[in-house]
């Protein structure tokens, strides 16, 4: 694929559009451009019709010079954000486990259930409300006991990771651990931190480049903001 100038200066915003039987078009959230070998690249688990195209899209409040400029633009051109409301992505805003699930599922294809019969019970009707049942339905999350997810809830780095491994690993999409130059969990002051229900989360995605960590640390008990999170699709999904 050979970019116009101005997909150059904006690589992530290049998307792939699956084209299904009717002729409409859905956004693949993991198809990006390669700029090593010049191609669009993208995994999928079905032949059909696809298409190249260029979504660009922004935030009112994020800078073109903020470090996670490229990363809110990577998953807002796929649809998986589409922000807060009034143009803005509040990237310093602490991230809810709702929010969270919501970004997993979209970054995965998988669609919330538009007439859930089992939830959790706190599911309420809020916009993540059909991705918590789908959650559910396919096992991706039993929630925190006794039949709740807590969606409002916020959420520590450390857990962010564990259900993230555990959507991927329930996906068939764990990533592989990056041979050149990898990281590890002995590469950072605070790792012993780290809960050991989520050692082997953490290791995994911190080998595979897509938790990098801030200043030498981990802190996995820190709370994650909406542009730490980004970062992690980003990471994740461009590869």
């Amino acid at each position: 694929y050979t970019p116009t100038k101005e997909e150059l200066n904006d690589p992530e915003h290049i998307v792939v559009w699956y084209i299904d039987g009717n002729g409409k078009a859905f956004l693949v959230p993991n198809g990006h451009y390669d700029p090593v070998s010049g191609t669009v690249t993208f995994t999928t688990t079905h032949f059909s019709c696809y298409a190249v195209g260029y979504n660009k899209t922004s935030f009112r409040d994020v800078t073109e010079t903020a470090w996670y400029n490229k990363a809110v633009g990577f998953i807002a051109a796929r649809d998986i954000t589409t922000g807060v409301g009034n143009g803005n992505f509040n990237p310093q805003a602490k991230l809810t486990r709702g929010e969270l699930l919501v970004l997993l599922m979209r970054s995965c294809g998988i669609a919330p259930d538009d007439d859930p019969k089992d939830n959790f019970i706190d599911a309420g009707d809020a916009y993540y409300t059909g991705y918590l049942a789908a959650a559910k339905r396919l096992g991706i999350s039993e929630g925190v006991g006794k039949n709740m997810f807590a969606p409002n809830r916020e959420i520590s780095r450390q857990e962010v990771a564990v259900l993230l491994y555990n959507m991927l690993r329930d996906t068939g999409s764990l990533p592989q651990p990056d041979s050149a130059g990898s990281l590890s969990l002995g590469d950072f002051s605070d790792s012993a931190k780290i809960s050991a229900w989520a050692d082997d989360a953490m290791a995994l995605l911190v080998q595979a480049g897509v938790i990098n960590g801030s200043n030498g640390k981990l802190n996995p008990a820190s709370t994650t903001t909406r542009a730490e999170m980004a970062q992690v699709l980003y990471n994740l999904l461009s590869k």
